[in-house]
């Protein structure tokens, strides 16, 4: 395993970090054993991954819960982020979320505490002000947004320091690249990468569209007229599929697995800290955890870039992968 800073903190990261949303099982992942959840939490740790990513709003607060059943005394070994999805974001509100978290994960200090999604109306004095005393009070070790496009993160950077933004960000879906990364990468602010897989597109096992569940398929990659979607788009289901042979035919050149070798592309972009995948049991955990020790030849990453290029020019500057209208732009 490969370790990074975590933005200008004295905290070193796993590469790879177990996203915890898919742990509980929802709509959008099936049902979930368990007992298979701890076991990739453990998986996790024994393969050197020390980086735990959750929220609050992902079953109420159950991820929460189970993140910290399972580490139990391993909490000493993992630097846990998680994120706070308050309606407002004064002191008080933000405090309140805070101690719920902080005994859902069974600790006393966060590692990242991490603003979900922005608001239109949000004070950024106020919201990072709120963060800012958290971390005074000995509460959280370090402050993090997610999903704060160029305008959100730009005037957070007038406010107080942040050190990581969390986005959606793969191979398939490489909005952010427009406007967004390179804020960061000046900024020393580092990107951790959620949806890294692209919800499964990215490990090969959806051969067409339509075999893609439609809790998956409610991105701006599908078509509006897929069911659940929240945009008024054409999608671009074709490209995306051309892209996925282009990448499939990559990988067998180089005998990698297609989800090794797109997280292992994505640690190879500017400012990009560690990616966040889910696993679900604990073979899945180790095989994203040897994503980590995987070098791509630069051959092989502009060869990856270019299959991807005409989903990302036909996405455009637009980074909230599920709505036109953006809700990570002012």
């Amino acid at each position: 395993m490969k370790y990074r800073k975590l933005g200008r903190t004295d905290m070193e990261v796993s590469v790879v970090c177990l996203g915890c949303w898919a742990l509980i099982g929802d709509d959008t992942w099936g049902e979930q054993d368990r007992s298979d959840s701890v076991a990739a939490i453990h998986a996790a740790l024994d393969a050197g991954i020390n980086f735990f990513d959750t929220a609050e709003g992902y079953g109420r607060g159950e991820s929460e819960e189970l993140l910290g059943r399972a580490l139990g005394p391993r909490r000493k070994d993992a630097v846990i982020a998680t994120k706070v999805s308050a309606g407002t974001y004064d002191r008080e509100t933000v405090a309140e979320h805070c101690e719920r978290s902080l005994r859902r994960l069974g600790t006393d200090v966060i590692d990242l505490y991490q603003i979900h999604w922005p608001r239109k109306d949000m004070d950024m004095t106020e919201a990072l002000g709120a963060m800012e005393a958290l971390k005074q009070a000995g509460k959280i070790r370090a402050v993090g947004v997610s999903n704060f496009g160029r305008s959100f993160l730009s005037e957070s950077l007038d406010v107080g320091r942040v050190e990581t933004n969390q986005l959606a960000y793969s191979l398939l879906w490489r909005a952010v690249e427009h406007e967004v990364q390179p804020v960061c990468f000046e900024n020393e602010i580092g990107i951790l990468c959620y949806s890294p897989l692209c919800q499964g597109l990215l490990t090969g096992k959806f051969a067409a569209a339509d075999d893609v569940p439609a809790g998956r398929a409610r991105t701006r990659l599908f078509s509006k007229d897929r069911p659940q979607a929240r945009h008024d788009e054409p999608g671009c289901e074709e490209a995306v599929f051309r892209a996925l042979d282009d990448i499939r035919e990559v990988c067998d050149g180089i005998g990698k697995p297609m989800g090794q070798v797109a997280l292992a592309w994505l640690l190879a972009q500017d400012a990009v800290t560690s990616v966040v995948a889910g696993a679900r049991n604990a073979s899945q955990a180790a095989q994203n955890a040897a994503a980590a020790d995987l070098d791509l030849a630069d051959d092989v990453v502009r060869k990856l870039s270019e299959a991807t290029d005409p989903v990302k020019q036909h996405v455009g500057t637009n980074a909230d992968m599920w709505q036109s209208d953006s809700r990570m732009e002012r």
